[in-house]
């Protein structure tokens, strides 16, 4: 059984017991989430897709930890002038651990 869920304006194909990096979420280390936005959904068989979501499916998450991206680094510099200007950045992520998918009434 898997999904397809969105969540940061990205989606995601999960099935329970995966570990995913999701953009920020607000919660703490074990706190449970419900991602109710499933753009699709099969159950070993034909996959049912919303129109845009499908109605009564939802994905039960926990909050494994608050982590950080990969570094990502940027340098501009001007010629001739001794310009330089050097900065770095990593995205906050979420660290969620699917549980469970359940399905409703359609």
């Amino acid at each position: 059984m898997y999904a397809v869920v969105e969540t940061g304006g990205k989606q995601y194909k999960v099935k329970p017991g995966d570990v995913l990096d999701v953009s920020h979420l607000p919660g703490d280390k074990g706190q449970e989430l419900v991602l109710d936005r499933v753009v699709a959904v099969s159950d070993d068989g034909e996959p049912e897709i919303g129109a845009p979501l499908v109605q009564g499916t939802r994905v039960l998450a926990k909050i494994v930890g608050q982590v950080h991206g990969p570094r990502i680094e940027g340098f501009k510099y001007k010629p001739k002038t001794r310009w330089r200007r050097r900065w770095g950045h990593r995205q906050p992520l979420t660290r969620i651990r699917i549980e469970t998918i359940e399905r409703g009434g359609a």
